[in-house]
């Protein structure tokens, strides 16, 4: 079987009949399902829309789920295994990251218009990244038959007719018509995306999968397509991070520690709390638009946005406001993180428009003597330190604000050797740039036997995540066939 021209390393696409139906998981599974073959093998996926972004080494910016897939690989996460980022700032806008950095912020129609001109890049971060593989797993995005924007496609089928990949379609059973989801997207492609089209899977099954036996040979006898899977639900799936906030979860356990946030429009790098959710001992609840937020909570957390005086806004005219007041004056405690941080400051000023109009400024909730401005070149670096009690911490930061003030002088955590953050001095309030500081377990366990003394070791949060990607691995390698897989990603697809 023949490579597709000019490339010398196997690929194959999985694409969705929709948005979420499990294609992220998938090619999560499947690459530490391939690795554990000795296989090298790379994630990628040209386009993704995500606030939940993870920093790579060579400062860049990706979407959370390459680089949970590049965990899967056993590799670091690079800039190119996502060259097209955008990130959500308003309902029509979003800031546009390219290989890894910021290129402009652009409307719905604007963007539509530059994508063309991205598919090069696109295109050189495939090249890159295959350059070191055996087999490049791609993942699309949302459906692959999204015709009123085609013409400038760069997510889905424009991207494996660039490349010429082999494309797998992927439909989530779970949420009903799934027969017709496939049938339909067959229907709707025209004749030379069909034949890119070398089967599908039946994700999220639950039940007698005999039972589904006459609608494969109905799709067969429809479209022509075998069926490469029917993949039973895999319930520790929520044990993974996510990257779409439509997959927030609550997590209701009587009598533990119970910690509060509110939902905020444009939340941003919320899986930063997955670790404290998988602690057997805490309650930890996304409080949505419309309810207040519980007066019994231990802890509030302010978590990050990407539209930081837009969000502080909409806080207000929710009055969570007022509820964090008043849980501070009961003797409460708040952590705010990143945009959060700066919420809990007296004013955020956005002088340039970084993430809005140009001269915005917002009186901010002003229980820390500190103060934002939106300036300078956004920071983006994994970095390691400590807090102030001196237990180690590591993760990442992701942000343009510069925050000064006295309460700076009591740093929450001190980075590569620099301070960050800031406490409060009666030190119930506090706040820190750094993203994912609650993956490190010494920190998390500290941090929560101050809010509940006596308190025991958790969990071993790295660790659990790498037995779930085992686990999803075998699951997947028990319901589809790798070896058909590895076949179809090494032929040339016209």
């Amino acid at each position: 079987m023949s490579l597709a021209a000019d490339r010398p390393f196997a690929a194959l696409m999985f694409q969705g009949t929709g948005s979420d139906v499990g294609k992220s998981l998938m090619v999560a599974g499947l690459a530490r399902a391939f690795t554990l073959r000795g296989l090298k093998i790379r994630p990628f996926k040209p386009q993704n829309m995500s606030n939940n972004a993870a920093v790579t080494a060579d400062g860049g910016e990706i979407g959370r789920a390459q680089a949970l897939q590049a965990r899967a690989c056993g590799i670091p996460p690079s800039r190119h295994m996502n060259p097209v980022l955008l990130k959500p700032q308003s309902e029509t806008g979003a800031q546009v990251v390219v290989q890894g950095q910021v290129l402009t912020t652009a409307g719905a129609r604007d963007y539509y218009r530059l994508k063309p001109s991205l598919l090069p890049k696109v295109l050189e971060s495939f090249a890159i990244i295959g350059d070191s593989a055996d087999m490049v797993l791609v993942e699309g995005a949302g459906s692959a038959a999204e015709v009123n924007l085609r013409a400038a496609d760069i997510a889905n089928m424009g991207f494996a007719e660039a490349a010429d990949v082999p494309v797998i379609l992927v439909a989530d059973i779970d949420r009903g018509g799934v027969i017709a989801s496939i049938v339909g997207t067959w229907t709707i492609l025209p004749a030379p995306e069909r034949a890119r089209l070398k089967g599908y899977v039946i994700n999220k099954f639950r039940g007698d999968a005999s039972l589904f036996t006459p609608a494969i040979d109905f799709i067969r006898d429809q479209t022509g397509l075998p069926c490469l899977g029917v993949v039973p639900f895999f319930a520790e799936a929520g044990l993974l991070p996510p990257e779409d906030s439509a997959s927030l979860r609550n997590h209701n356990k009587e009598g533990a520690i119970k910690i509060v946030l509110p939902q905020l429009p444009r939340i941003a790098n919320f899986d930063d709390f997955d670790p404290l959710a998988a602690e057997a001992d805490v309650d930890l609840r996304f409080i949505p638009p419309g309810q207040a937020l519980p007066g019994d909570a231990d802890l509030i957390i302010l978590p990050g946005s990407k539209s930081t005086i837009g969000d502080l806004d909409f806080l207000r005219a929710q009055g969570w406001d007022v509820d964090v007041h008043a849980h501070i004056r009961r003797g409460g405690r708040v952590l705010g993180i990143c945009a959060g941080f700066q919420m809990l400051g007296r004013s955020v000023s956005d002088p340039l428009g970084v993430e809005g109009t140009a001269g915005g400024r917002a009186e901010g909730l002003g229980w820390l003597a500190v103060d934002t401005e939106m300036a300078g070149d956004k920071i983006l670096t994994l970095i390691e330190g400590h807090d102030v009690h001196g237990v180690p911490v590591r993760g990442y930061e992701m942000h343009m604000g510069r925050t000064m003030g006295t309460d700076c002088a009591r740093p929450l955590l001190t980075l590569a050797g620099q301070p960050d953050g800031a406490i409060s001095a009666d030190g119930r309030v506090m706040g820190c740039y750094l993203h994912g500081l609650f993956a490190s377990d010494a920190f998390r366990s500290a941090f929560l036997a101050r809010l509940r003394p006596g308190r025991g070791d958790g969990i071993a949060y790295d660790a659990q995540v790498d037995a779930v990607l085992d686990k999803l691995a075998d699951h997947l390698a028990t319901h589809m066939d790798l070896d058909q897989l590895l076949r179809l990603a090494a032929t040339t697809p016209g």
